[in-house]
């Protein structure tokens, strides 16, 4: 293997989730790194369709849509607004319906929501005013075959035909929930359009109308802890008409479960097998640096699924490279006719020096999930391959469970999954009946917080019961893969104003799982520990432009927290993680201090623990690794 092994994790999970699928093969966890594929294998499509719709609002501006790309099981499209009118405007709408089967998956310069088959985009906060005759556009990924229609601009048709009328206002945007804590939260959702204007929106909670507001959020008071709720919103315009009403949110309030769980914290690390390659890192590393000892679990990336089956990823790094006494956590020199050797004995001396430790065996991961469909069709010999893997007589005391890392379960990643929802609750029941109560059952899962995201396209909640703990990808949400920008940190803890994506963010992920009913002790919260960056950036608050990705030491647009505090030392913070601007270059990612806050956050929110992407990104003390063990005290 060369030392340009690329990583093979995330994404988002998420996640890359809002836009065109990051390049980054492991963790970007969050996430939908479609982009990449359609790089190589996008077909152009020259045909524009500027689409009517019902007769709604003003006349000074128009859509069209082009469907730039097409690869079989999805394609990318478009849609440019210009504004046809004499005056400026500041915001724009566009509206939409799909048939059933055809969605949007990832989108970029536009936040693009649904309620059902009906899709709305909405303008980001630098492209919303066009000045007469300016154009803006956004982009998104989509999955099935079928054409937009009864397409509506601010209102009124797209072709900038029709005339207003008297109609209803649409459809609010699904709320999202916010600062949750015991007895309150906040509620924001996108607006309605109307072509008389909007007067005020009405709050539904469990069907039971609580405010009347005018603008579009409200904080609900007066609730009780550990308690589920749902909320709707609808619009009514100055005329007293009444529009549908907004989808539902479920959103569950802290409290109940605050103790840390049973056996204390989980600190779980991903040791990556290529790492031992170009990033010369190794178990032993994991010594030296200190954070053997600040941890309780490890991941070792990856086993590949291929035929329906578990499968080695690399034979090499994982039992037969001979490591050197000085190499080796013991001293001890591998000879030629031991039995194991490579990464698997090392991880055996490891855990006889820290016999608290549980090693995990993870399969999938970003660039390996693609045989996770053929295996859900059959989970039962799925279950038994990967048992009869991890249990190998050669290296069985080296595991105590495995990890799936699906990306993703019944929608896009590198590709896309249409196994159905019920596909990983079935798996991860099957896990558990071969692995059983003696064995680690554990996941990697999107953190896509959205509403019809990649949490809602699979029975997460229903397979909860059949794991010890879900790994929620809470990074990776935004990155170079929009190369333009706008500059946005890849693990916002909580949302914030001018946020590219509604949903993405770990607030919005781990509220939406609560909401589903999957409780805080089986959560992990995911930090990366790298940065996600662009160049040609003159801006240094998140939500600048950018011209590209910036370098990187193994990938352009991401590099190391190790180099990155020193060559990009952080200047500010954005919704609990760091930010830094130096030269054209515009980086986001985690610090000792960030992490300690999301720590604290993670215990008020009774969550299992935390995990990160991955040891070798941290530095030769373990500053980061120590973070999350202190913060977790």
């Amino acid at each position: 293997m060369s030392t340009s092994t690329p990583r093979r994790r995330r994404t988002y999970g998420g996640t890359p989730l809002s836009t065109a699928p990051p390049p980054r093969t492991r963790r970007t966890r969050f996430f939908t790194r479609v982009a990449a594929v359609i790089a190589a294998i996008a077909v152009p499509v020259s045909g524009l369709v500027a689409l009517a719709g019902p007769a709604q609002a003003a006349t000074s501006v128009t859509a069209t849509y082009t469907k730039v790309s097409d690869w079989g099981t999805g394609f990318e499209g478009k849609w440019t607004v210009k504004n046809t009118g004499t005056t400026t405007i500041t915001s724009w709408t566009v509206e939409w319906d799909f048939p059933a089967g055809t969605a949007v998956t990832s989108a970029w310069d536009g936040t693009v929501t649904n309620s059902g088959t009906h899709w709305t985009g909405k303008n980001v906060g630098w492209n919303g005013t066009l000045s007469p005759g300016a154009t803006a556009s956004f982009g998104f990924n989509g999955t099935g075959s079928g054409a937009p229609s009864g397409c509506k601009i601010n209102g009124g048709s797209c072709d900038g035909t029709t005339q207003p009328g008297d109609t209803p206002p649409t459809a609010p945007g699904t709320p999202t929930a916010s600062g949750v804590t015991e007895t309150s939260l906040t509620l924001s959702w996108g607006a309605a359009t109307d072509d008389k204007g909007i007067k005020n929106y009405d709050v539904y909670r469990g069907g039971t109308k609580i405010a009347t507001v005018t603008g579009t959020s409200y904080t609900n008071t007066g609730l009780t802890k550990a308690t589920t709720y749902s909320y709707t919103v609808t619009a009514r315009d100055t005329i007293d008409q009444t529009g549908p009403s907004s989808g539902s949110v479920s959103v569950t309030t802290t409290g109940g479960t605050t103790e840390p769980p049973p056996g204390g914290p989980v600190k779980l690390g991903y040791f990556t097998e290529w790492g031992v390659y170009g990033r010369n890192y190794h178990v032993k590393n994991l010594v030296t640096s200190g954070s053997a000892a600040k941890i309780t679990h490890i991941n070792y990336a990856f086993g590949n699924v291929q035929n329906g089956q578990c499968t080695i990823g690399d034979s090499y790094a994982d039992y037969d490279k001979a490591y050197t006494a000085d190499q080796s956590v013991d001293g001890v020199a591998d000879t030629w006719d031991q039995p194991l050797r490579g990464n698997f004995n090392q991880l055996r001396k490891l855990k006889k020096q820290y016999p608290n430790i549980k090693v995990l065996w993870s399969f999938g991961g970003w660039t390996w999930s693609g045989g996770f469909g053929q295996a859900a069709a059959n989970p039962t010999a799925f279950a038994n391959s990967c048992y009869n893997l991890v249990e190998d007589p050669r290296w069985a005391d080296v595991f105590d469970g495995i990890d799936l890392d699906w990306e993703y379960p019944n929608a896009c990643g590198l590709s896309c999954d249409t196994s159905g929802a019920a596909a990983f609750k079935n798996m991860m029941q099957a896990m558990r009946a071969k692995f059983g109560a003696s064995n680690l059952v554990t996941a990697a899962i999107s953190a896509d917080g959205s509403n019809g995201g990649k949490l809602d396209a699979a029975d997460y909640a229903g397979a909860a019961q059949y794991v010890d703990f879900y790994n929620v990808m809470t990074y990776d949400f935004f990155g170079a893969w929009a190369a333009q920008g706008p500059t946005a940190p890849h693990s916002p803890l909580t949302s914030y104003s001018g946020i590219p994506q509604q949903g993405f963010n770990s607030e919005a992920a781990i509220t939406k799982l609560k909401g589903k009913g999957i409780a805080g002790s089986k959560l992990n919260l995911g930090i990366g520990f790298y940065g996600r960056g662009w160049t040609g950036v003159t801006q240094a608050a998140p939500g600048g432009t950018a011209t590209g990705p910036a370098a990187g030491t193994y990938e352009q647009g991401i590099e190391d927290y190790k180099v990155l505090k020193s060559s990009c030392p952080a200047t500010g913070t954005i919704a609990g993680t760091a930010y830094a601007k130096c030269g054209s270059n515009w980086w986001s990612y985690d610090t000792p201090a960030t992490i300690a806050g999301k720590m604290t956050w993670a215990k008020q929110q009774g969550l299992k623990g935390a995990f990160f992407w991955e040891f070798s990104g941290d530095t030769t003390n373990g500053e980061l690794a120590n973070a999350i063990h202190s913060g977790l005290q």
